[in-house]
């Protein structure tokens, strides 16, 4: 017989690891190695017990979801991430793809499907919510527009505040740092950070702010 799947659940609900378990516990091809209730804990356990499959939880204090799908991928390149998540805002599903997570479901999948969706990661095979993949071709289809009329314009991309938080990326300024000039939470700042980097098709805050200078958000003095 082959080896079975080997799976992570990481949830801050006990709940929902208790319910995802115990049906996954059923299946003779996969096998629950380990739980983490935060993306600290998950990359430690990813570290320990390499497994095939992580089932992530985007939205938990500390280390959400995205920051620990990308630092799982670092820790175990072979291990394949499933988002596992009640949102589907273009917001979480983009920066969770580019972290390097192969599949993206919602929690109110089915469990044989969700058994499935184990199964296809495992070779390689991804699972995308419909709405999400709708909203990924959308957004391929944007870029690829985008790329043959010419650039994004982020004057017209981003809102207002969008455009204050990118020039003080371009600053140097950290989150909190932001958050504090702009009297908003760092919560919310992550937020703008995260539709920025959407809105722009750029993977991280270190593009932002070559972007910014490169398209005049901000000037020399």
């Amino acid at each position: 017989m082959n080896e079975p799947i080997t799976v992570l659940l990481v949830d801050d609900h006990h709940l929902v690891r208790q319910g995802v378990r115990a049906f996954l516990d059923t299946q003779p091809d996969i096998e629950v190695v380990g739980e983490a209730e935060s993306g600290e804990t998950a990359v430690a356990l990813v570290s320990q017990f390499a497994p095939d499959i992580v089932l992530m939880d985007l939205i938990m204090p500390g280390m959400d979801g995205v920051e620990a799908t990308r630092r799982v991928k670092q820790t175990s390149p072979r291990t394949q991430v499933i988002v596992l998540t009640s949102y589907h805002q273009d917001e979480h599903i983009f920066p969770a793809i580019r972290a390097g997570a192969l599949s993206y479901v919602l929690k109110d999948i089915g469990p044989e499907e969700l058994a499935d969706t184990v199964r296809k990661a495992a070779v390689g095979e991804a699972v995308l919510h419909p709405r999400v993949a709708a909203r990924v071709v959308q957004e391929l289809h944007g870029a690829r527009t985008s790329a043959h009329t010419g650039a994004i314009n982020p004057f017209t991309e981003l809102s207002e505040r969008e455009m204050e938080t990118l020039r003080l990326i371009a600053a140097g300024l950290s989150n909190s740092d932001i958050a504090e000039r702009l009297t908003i939470s760092e919560k919310t700042v992550k937020s703008h950070v995260s539709n920025i980097l959407s809105k722009l098709h750029l993977a991280d805050r270190t593009q932002a702010a070559v972007y910014a200078w490169r398209e005049g958000v901000v000037r020399r003095e």
